[in-house]
């Protein structure tokens, strides 16, 4: 029987229907899952890794999706449906939102910059479809236009921690891991986090423009790196995303995206209640924990292999009770073979922990992430007892 704590399929993203002209270069080798369209790598990862986290490299990510709000009420009306604060967002000013379901669950997860015309969503391909149809669903009768670029325009990464310039194409900024003025943290304080020190942006080019644009880094000594190098950065910095870490079950505080996200002290939002709920009162019921894996054996798990607390192999097969599944995966440059994971909440922190690998389990040391005890930094304090008598309604 499958956990009840995990994922359903992590890998929820289909391959795009468009391909990256960069996968005609030497070496490359396309990715797979959310990133089939661009390469994964050009022949040598593990250098190109290290060009990217010394802050001099360029990654396609032409497999994103864009969606672009356009009208006076954008902001105002996307401020009201989602998650984040937009309201008075300035121009090239980098956030993200995310749209919940009624229940509170992340259905969309979008990087937004706004060129005072224009609001841009930058998500996963296979989501923006779906997104956009869904925001042009909620217009009404607003003044607002919502439109699935993603045919137009491409996303270059790059590690910069700086949003575009006048004069520069439009770019976002990945706000990922400072906790933004109304947001709260499940996982350690913004200077002690991992990914503190994680230079990431997206530029928006025109999709005809793409190589051009690739080439003008290039000629400025930026090599050209695939996914590879730039998701073993992510998942090192804790960093979660739509269609991995996030799937139809899971809410915000479970992947600590409340830092980033979720403004608290706005208006109703669909999902609001959730998340009030839960931030002031409950727990989640996972927590995501990044996986520091055996490579002794040179096995990989793949994204939605369980993960289990480690115990001896019974007559059954069973290595301990499952708590989770794995949701991504990377071999680091320096950390070696990592992975994060959702497990259960209430999955012990220091436990030594198995993953299941075609042929045979991976022992994985767990990392927290999203703290055991499911309790923010910024919970309101519980109420003292009620006085006897207070509170009473009496019989009529």
């Amino acid at each position: 029987m499958a956990d009840s704590s995990a994922p359903a399929d992590p890998a929820v993203e289909t391959a795009p229907a468009r391909r990256s002209p960069l996968l005609a270069r030497r070496g490359a080798v396309e990715g797979s899952g959310p990133d089939a369209g661009v390469a994964w790598h050009y022949g040598d990862p593990t250098a190109e890794q290290r060009a990217l986290s010394r802050g001099g490299a360029v990654v396609d990510q032409s497999h994103l999706g864009v969606v672009t709000v356009t009208g006076p009420d954008r902001l105002t009306w996307l401020h009201s449906i989602t998650s984040q604060h937009l309201t008075g967002l300035e121009p090239r000013a980098s956030t993200e939102l995310l749209v919940l379901s009624p229940q509170g669950h992340i259905e969309h997860a979008a990087g937004v910059v706004d060129d005072g015309t224009t609001t841009w969503l930058i998500t996963e391909g296979a989501s923006a479809p779906a997104l956009a149809a869904w925001l042009d669903r909620m217009r009404f009768t607003l003044r607002v236009e919502v439109a699935d670029v993603t045919d137009q325009w491409a996303a270059i990464g790059e590690p910069v921690d700086a949003e575009g310039v006048e004069g520069e194409p439009l770019s976002w900024r990945d706000p990922w891991p400072r906790t933004a003025p109304g947001g709260t943290r499940y996982g350690p304080e913004d200077a002690q986090h991992p990914g503190a020190d994680r230079a990431w942006r997206l530029v928006l080019v025109p999709r005809g423009e793409l190589a051009q644009a690739v080439a003008a880094r290039e000629q400025a000594g930026w090599p050209l790196v695939g996914t590879w190098a730039s998701e073993a950065l992510r998942v090192e910095a804790w960093r979660p995303r739509l269609g991995r870490e996030a799937d139809h079950r899971s809410i915000p505080h479970e992947l600590d995206w409340l830092r980033t996200a979720v403004h608290l002290e706005k208006g109703c939002y669909r999902g609001q209640e959730t998340v009030a709920r839960v931030h002031n009162l409950g727990r989640p019921p996972r927590r995501l924990v990044m996986l520091h894996l055996d490579g002794s054996g040179h096995l990989l798990p793949e994204p939605g292999a369980q993960v289990h607390e480690a115990g001896t192999l019974t007559t059954g097969g069973e290595i301990g009770r499952a708590i989770g599944q794995v949701t991504s995966v990377a071999r680091h440059h320096e950390l070696g073979p990592v992975a994060l994971a959702v497990v259960k909440r209430s999955a012990p922190t220091d436990a030594d922990l198995m993953v299941e690998c075609e042929g045979g389990p991976v022992a994985a040391g767990q990392e927290t992430v999203v703290a055991g005890e499911g309790v923010s930094a910024d919970r309101p304090a519980a109420r003292g007892p009620v006085a006897r008598g207070l509170g009473h309604r009496p019989s009529l």
